[in-house]
């Protein structure tokens, strides 16, 4: 007797929509950036299981699995004409190599017009933010992207000021956010531009990350992003100043200490550093101040440890440089590595 055909696979139950929720629409594509998914989709996540009131989705241009840059396949759980038929909260854009190249994945720049239609607002991740450019998002905005491919948004987008050293940026509705973990960074700040500080400090904590680094906060220590001058005089300033940030590091001092007019010490540091002897130093101070304050050190403190001098001075340099002021940045940090 021939044997019975199978039953067909059970339909997924549909989706129940809770109205009071918003919907975090991250879209995912082929080579997307495996970190820069789900980064972001984990903070929202924890946000929800914590109390806040997020519906995640996962959806791809055309409903199809993606196979991202590390290989790592991700099932989706819907596509964008189905999500484009309601109203939507905020539409995550990850990042790929190939978008900051020039080359889009079919039907991405139309997933992201649909969606960005859709929503109260829009951020990307990383390299996502040529997708927005692309899909003519940006046009006369803000943004910043990873620091390998700020150079290139800037020539690709006229129209657009890119923010080379910023973890992200905020312009009206759009977001745009630097490499990889920044996403994270400007997931919590969502959250707590939604539910308050408090829920996403939880959110940081269960992901043992910091809560928050402000979007203006650079995405490389000074040191770091400096290139090492081949002038000896000048290397043995910088290491200087970085070792002791508090010492006496005014234009006549380090001149003497090399030796050095200081008319000519200004022209080296221009050349080699890109800035004057006077804003490198307040740069080193700040990244010093940054840290005593995550460790708990008070404002009064941090200003006498690091050379910036009064509370008052402090206050005046992170407002001007983070857009926060040092005891915001004390309870963020201090908080979350407690």
């Amino acid at each position: 007797m021939p044997q019975p055909s199978p039953p067909p696979p059970p339909r997924p139950a549909s989706r129940r929509r809770d109205p009071a929720a918003r919907t975090v629409v991250m879209l995912a594509f082929e080579g997307a950036r495996l970190l820069d998914v789900t980064g972001p989709l984990e903070v929202f996540s924890v946000a929800a299981r914590l109390g806040g009131r997020y519906e995640i989705r996962l959806c791809s241009p055309d409903g199809r699995p993606v196979t991202t840059a590390s290989g790592a396949r991700l099932a989706v759980d819907t596509d964008v004409p189905e999500l484009s038929a309601h109203p939507l909260d905020t539409v995550l854009v990850p990042g790929a190599e190939e978008l900051a190249q020039g080359r889009f994945p079919p039907g991405l720049l139309d997933a992201v017009r649909a969606l960005a239609a859709r929503s109260r607002r829009v951020a990307s991740v990383c390299a996502g933010a040529f997708a927005l450019a692309g899909a003519g998002l940006l046009d006369g905005r803000r943004a910043t992207t990873h620091w390998r491919h700020t150079a290139t948004l800037a020539a690709r987008h006229p129209t657009l000021t890119v923010d080379p050293d910023a973890l992200y940026v905020r312009d009206g509705d759009l977001f745009t956010s630097a490499g990889v973990c920044a996403g994270i960074d400007l997931a919590l700040a969502l959250v707590e531009a939604d539910e308050g500080p408090d829920l996403a400090r939880e959110v940081a904590r269960d992901l043992v990350v910091f809560m928050q680094r402000p979007g203006g906060q650079s995405q490389f220590s000074v040191p770091a992003r400096t290139p090492r001058p081949r002038h000896d005089a000048l290397r043995a300033l910088l290491d200087a100043i970085a070792a002791d940030p508090a010492a006496d590091h005014s234009n006549p001092a380090l001149a003497a200490r090399a030796g050095l007019s200081a008319r000519h010490l200004t022209r080296l540091f221009r050349a080699h550093t890109g800035t004057t002897p006077a804003g490198y130093v307040e740069a080193v101070r700040l990244e010093a101040a940054q840290t005593l304050l995550a460790n708990g050190e008070t404002a009064t403190a941090t200003a006498r440890r690091t050379g910036i001098g009064t509370d008052e001075s402090l206050r005046r340099l992170f407002l001007r440089r983070l857009g926060v002021t040092p005891s915001a940045y004390r309870a963020r940090f201090h908080t979350t590595i407690r």
